[in-house]
């Protein structure tokens, strides 16, 4: 797992309900599988052919990422827009890096990040 536990739970608390009210993270709501709970993350989430791609900086195994891939489906708001998406799939680096624009930064090498989620847009 690229980044700790901790710092996500941290991220969890502190961080992210800032993030969501300034509006400048694309959001990603999903539901809980055990709770049923609609949940909201801000991420980056880069658009690639069909869909957007998200880095894991927690790795495949965070909460969001089982709750999406247990769904088969969510929901990200960028830029005041809702888009659903469907079909979540864990790639990794190769495919990931040829799916994105060349002017999208890759992660840093320290992080170690070496899954992504790719998700289809619903048409």
């Amino acid at each position: 797992m690229p980044m700790p536990r901790w710092w996500g739970h941290i991220n969890k608390r502190v961080f992210n309900p800032h993030a969501i009210k300034s509006g400048k993270w694309a959001v990603l709501t999903h539901v809980g599988r055990s709770s049923g709970l609609p949940y909201r993350t801000p991420m980056e989430a880069h658009p690639v052919d069909g869909g957007y791609l998200v880095f894991l900086v927690y790795g495949s195994g965070s909460d969001w990422v089982r709750n999406v891939m247990a769904a088969g489906q969510a929901r990200l708001t960028i830029a005041g827009e809702d888009v659903d998406v469907t079909a979540p799939r864990v790639v990794g680096e190769a495919e990931a890096f040829a799916a994105l624009a060349e002017d999208v930064k890759r992660p840093p090498k320290p992080l170690r990040i070496k899954e992504f989620l790719r998700m289809d847009v619903v048409r």
